[in-house]
């Protein structure tokens, strides 16, 4: 958790932590030379969209490339678009210690949720 201040591209290493994860998967906010060189230098595979600059649209190459990471990245932003649906991640409280907690809260029910319609599945398909 980080304060509303603070861009999460700014602590992207922090964000990262020990991901032991070969592949860096990311959106266009991440984008930055450097970000990748360092990546590539951790023995790690960036996959950071491309961002087109201003009179220079990107290829069809990088088009292609960008739609490949997108669709990695989806199931990872499905959490994202429940937890929006419950409100978002507006917390009107005082202090980190307490938006941390309410924010963790919504992951939790969110969780809930997940495990009963997989039971349900189950049930189902006669598990």
């Amino acid at each position: 958790m980080t304060p509303a201040n603070t861009a999460d591209t700014n602590c992207f290493e922090d964000l990262l932590g020990d991901n032991t994860n070969r592949e860096v998967l990311g959106d266009r906010g991440y984008t930055k030379q450097s970000r990748e060189e360092e990546l590539k230098a951790q023995g790690k595979a960036p996959r950071i969209q491309r961002k087109a600059q201003k009179n220079k649209p990107l290829s069809e190459c990088q088009k292609r490339r960008n739609h490949n990471i997108s669709k990695k990245r989806v199931r990872v932003e499905h959490p994202f678009a429940a937890l929006e649906e419950m409100g978002g991640t507006f917390i009107r409280v005082i202090g980190q210690t307490r938006a941390t907690f309410a924010i963790q809260m919504k992951v939790a029910i969110y969780n809930l949720r997940r495990l009963c319609f997989f039971k349900r599945q189950a049930t189902e398909l006669g598990g």
